[in-house]
């Protein structure tokens, strides 16, 4: 049996030589704090919620997965209205009962999810 305790971190792929505008979009945009240090693999962190998110630079990177990690936010609507008012798109898909939901891409297509549970 695994005994996982919680998720750590993600680790999101961006195209070669994209780490100066990712360190812009993440931290300027988004406004998340990176994580300093000399990682792995020429990696930049960031912290969002309880996790990090780990960017890397890889070649074969590909910008219309639907893959994505999904964050529980405490109001939807008002991170909507933060994501539109710094001009990023936002999607939906489906309905899922007792969730309100959207979803947004980096500037290299790679698709985050945001959820707000309904109260019952």
């Amino acid at each position: 049996m695994l005994d996982l305790i919680r998720l750590d971190h993600l680790l999101i792929i961006i195209p070669p030589g994209s780490k100066k505008a990712a360190r812009k979009f993440y931290a300027e945009i988004l406004l998340l704090k990176e994580v300093p240090g000399g990682h792995p693999r020429g990696a930049i962190w960031f912290e969002m919620a309880d996790i990090q998110i780990h960017l890397r630079e890889e070649e074969g990177h590909k910008t219309t997965s639907d893959r994505h990690p999904a964050f529980v936010v405490a109001k939807l609507e008002a991170a909507i209205n933060f994501l539109k008012q710094r001009a990023i798109q936002i999607s939906y898909s489906s309905e899922i009962n007792g969730r309100e939901r959207c979803f947004f891409r980096d500037p290299w297509g790679n698709r985050y999810e945001l959820i707000e549970y309904k109260e019952k």
